[in-house]
């Protein structure tokens, strides 16, 4: 039997805070974030090593590899760590987003377009089970997408280092 106070809720379904965060779950490329540390690794080595093959010609033209073979390592891994930081941040500002629609005690949703906008004021049960998600589930995923903008950011200022070396 479903809980009184989410049958009240005028809320559609597809714009439930907790129906968002399980639609990303379940997504294919939000769900990265769920994963395993090397599952999820595995997943960013894949995207960085496919934007080498963006970044590396590009790379070519200004620093042939031959005659400058570290600069075009450098200048293409730092162009491949650019497009995975692109992707690392879609990652974090979706997780985000249904991040501050779980948080806020009251939800703002569209009966039939957007120009009604409505809001709905959380019941303190849905608002607990709501902030429970937020502190148990989103935050690691957050979390760990932090860790992983610090690593990123970390391996281009060692590139850079290395640059300012040769």
């Amino acid at each position: 039997m479903k809980d009184a106070s989410v049958s009240i809720c005028p809320v559609p379904e597809e714009q439930r805070p907790v129906n968002e965060y399980q639609e990303l779950t379940e997504s294919w490329f939000f769900s990265w974030g769920t994963l395993d540390w090397p599952q999820y690794l595995t997943k960013l080595a894949w995207v960085w090593a496919w934007s080498c093959s963006i970044s590396g010609p590009l790379a070519a033209a200004s620093f042939a590899p031959a005659k400058y073979p570290a600069q075009f390592a450098l200048c293409g891994a730092a162009g491949a760590g650019f497009i995975l930081g692109l992707a690392l941040l879609r990652l974090y500002l979706g997780w985000f987003y249904v991040r501050s629609r779980l948080w806020n005690p009251t939800v703002v949703y569209e009966e039939s377009g957007w120009y009604d906008c409505q809001s709905w004021p959380k019941t303190p049960e849905v608002l607990l089970q709501d902030q429970l998600i937020v502190n148990y589930q989103l935050e690691p995923i957050l979390k760990r997408l932090r860790q992983t903008f610090y690593g990123l950011i970390s391996l281009l200022v060692a590139g850079g280092l290395i640059w300012n070396c040769l």
